[in-house]
């Protein structure tokens, strides 16, 4: 599979003049609509369906990006790229539980 940066540029060649017709607000409503499919499956246990409401969430994350103008793998590197967590600096993360 293709890298994070990779990605996005497969899903903006795909999806960007159908994302930007529909708009940002609208496509973040399908992204909200996918996560709630995702919940429905990790509740159920349905295997199956989990890997493809995965994609689609990351999917619909990286189209609304796109809307955006943020570079998805860009802002990963810089938050995560450390190897520690954002918050509290460590590895593994020593955060207070949430």
């Amino acid at each position: 599979m293709a890298d994070l940066g990779e990605f996005q540029a497969r899903i903006r060649e795909l999806y960007l003049e159908r994302d930007r017709r529909r708009g940002l607000f609208r496509t973040f409503s399908w992204l909200v609509e996918e996560v709630g499919e995702l919940s429905r499956a990790l509740r159920r246990g349905d295997r199956g369906n989990l890997e493809r409401e995965f994609a689609d969430v990351i999917a619909w994350t990286v189209s609304v990006a796109n809307l955006a103008e943020i570079d998805v793998a860009a802002c990963v590197d810089a938050l995560y790229g450390p190897g520690v967590c954002p918050r509290c600096r460590h590895s593994p993360c020593s955060c207070p539980p949430r």
